[in-house]
């Protein structure tokens, strides 16, 4: 039978482990796993704290029913929709270290440098990604990311990310890329020219079905990429905006799954 210094610092552990992902609003397996152990200690060691074993079973089981081995939450059948208009980002993204804010009802982000902002939301294998997003500047460079892990950025200049890399008007807007990880690969595909206008706002739309990744612009397509090893499951099943000097503002983002 455990002592009671043991069973004190089990119960410190569950309280400990439970207040971490409860302030976090998600349980990770690593963490759930712990309170499964404690709880068939607890079983096996006393027969006074059955209740207590069988509460921390439903929990991390339900927790773990709820989310991805990540934590994040799936996007179901209803879709999701952000319309940005609250004072702050709140726990819906990651912010990877970027000065996004938000501002007049819409994301605002100039110099995050491939520090991307990611929405703790899972992707389903095929689906529709759309956005309003204008650029301020001359250099256009409007950027997001696709199938990612959610939580990558770049750690020095260079920056090979973990997902599609979506760019409009890249490279001093002068260049439209669809990239698999490495934008400035060999295999990135490249779309026909087409600036991105100062202070126009576009409606852009991204989807994959099956292997085919494609972008559009205002309802024309802007670039595709078949790729023959689709990026998907863990840590490549999340969606970001991103940002490398230019001044962007995003709105109205709305994710709906494709069959």
């Amino acid at each position: 039978m455990l002592g009671p210094e043991l069973r004190a610092g089990h119960l410190l552990i569950e309280r400990s482990i439970l207040e971490r992902s409860l302030l976090r609003g998600r349980l990770r397996w690593i963490e759930a796993a712990p309170l499964v152990m404690v709880a068939s200690m607890y079983a096996h060691a006393t027969s006074c704290r059955p209740m207590c074993a069988f509460v921390l079973l439903m929990t991390a089981g339900l927790a773990l029913c709820a989310c991805t081995p990540q934590g994040d939450p799936v996007i179901g059948a209803d879709g999701f929709e952000d319309d940005f208009e609250r004072s702050e980002l709140g726990p819906l993204y990651n912010n990877t270290g970027g000065p996004y804010r938000i501002r007049d009802g819409k994301l605002h982000v100039q110099g995050a440098r491939n520090r991307p902002l990611w929405l703790r939301r899972t992707l389903p294998d095929n689906v529709r990604v759309e956005f309003d997003v204008r650029s301020d500047s001359p250099q256009g460079d409007i950027k997001v990311e696709i199938f990612g892990d959610g939580r990558s950025r770049a750690q020095k200049n260079s920056y090979t990310a973990t997902s599609y890399v979506v760019i409009f008007g890249g490279w001093q807007n002068s260049t439209n890329v669809l990239a698999r990880m490495d934008e400035h690969a060999g295999d990135r595909a490249v779309g026909p020219p087409r600036k991105v206008q100062v202070g126009h706002t576009y409606r852009m739309r991204v989807e994959r079905r099956g292997s085919l990744v494609t972008a559009w612009v205002d309802g024309q397509e802007l670039v595709k990429l078949d790729d023959p090893k689709p990026l998907r499951g863990p840590g490549h099943d999340h969606f970001a905006f991103n940002n490398w000097e230019s001044e962007l503002w995003f709105d109205n983002l709305r994710i709906e799954p494709l069959p």
